[in-house]
């Protein structure tokens, strides 16, 4: 990793970014093909992230329900706290961050090396030959259907987090039916769904645009390919989680 940081020239990359974005929000020249594309983006995103999501999801909804009601032991917290503590941590933290972490894993790399491997076999230079705005066509159908698909992918995570937590506790007899649901439904605050939505889309901008990036401006052989796929992981849990901070202090301050 240190070795992929330290032959980073992040200023000139920056550039490269910024002027990359631009074209990708010029206006297309056919929008019908972008929408079959947009379609394709997000089946692959949406449906093909389905179950390693629900995966972690219940996980992560299980085992904070069993770490909290470990906590609470003994204390004089009600013990259908429970539920209220997954819920908002669900929404709060984990679905969003999470769910966003394991994305820019699986869903980033492959963006990373299917737009690699068109700029090495020459296709986007074949394209910008017959005068079309490739950044646009190939950029900009991966980031719409990540900012509506990845929001949608961190509800449901967040919904079976819940589930989760039902069933490491209830089953088990640490909690009873209704103590579990009673904590789900108690001291709901709106603004953390709201919150939870910013980080959402902010994290499926991030993870989409730094793994197009990578593979778009890819240089060399199949080796570099597999470095650009790596930078396109590293770089956007990088900046998932340094803007994960940032909102938590904007929205929290």
């Amino acid at each position: 990793m240190r070795q992929i940081l330290s032959k980073y020239n992040y200023l000139h990359d920056l550039g490269q970014y910024l002027i990359m974005m631009k074209q990708s929000f010029s206006r297309p020249e056919k929008v019908s093909m972008y929408w079959k594309e947009i379609s394709r983006q997000m089946n692959d995103i949406g449906v093909g992230s389905l179950i390693i999501v629900c995966l972690i999801s219940i996980f992560i909804g299980a085992v904070a329900a069993l770490q909290f009601s470990y906590q609470l032991d003994g204390q004089l917290v009600p013990r259908y706290y429970i539920g209220y503590i997954v819920r908002d941590l669900a929404l709060i933290e984990l679905s969003p961050t999470i769910t966003c972490l394991v994305l820019a894993g699986k869903v980033g790399s492959n963006m990373a090396a299917e737009i690699g491997g068109m700029r090495q076999k020459e296709h986007i230079d074949a394209m910008e030959v017959m005068g079309v705005n490739t950044a646009a066509y190939l950029i900009t159908p991966k980031l719409i259907a990540g900012l509506l698909v990845i929001p949608l992918l961190v509800t449901f995570s967040a919904f079976v987090a819940v589930i989760g937590g039902y069933l490491s506790t209830v089953p088990t007899e640490i909690l009873t039916d209704d103590e579990y649901i009673r904590g789900v439904r108690s001291f709901f605050v709106p603004y953390n769904v709201f919150m939870m939505y910013v980080k959402s889309f902010v994290f499926a901008y991030i993870l989409t645009t730094i793994s197009c990036y990578q593979g778009y401006f890819v240089k060399g052989g199949s080796i570099e390919l597999g470095h650009a796929s790596t930078r396109a992981v590293v770089f956007s849990d990088i900046f998932i989680l340094l803007s994960d901070y940032i909102i938590a202090v904007l929205l929290n301050g």
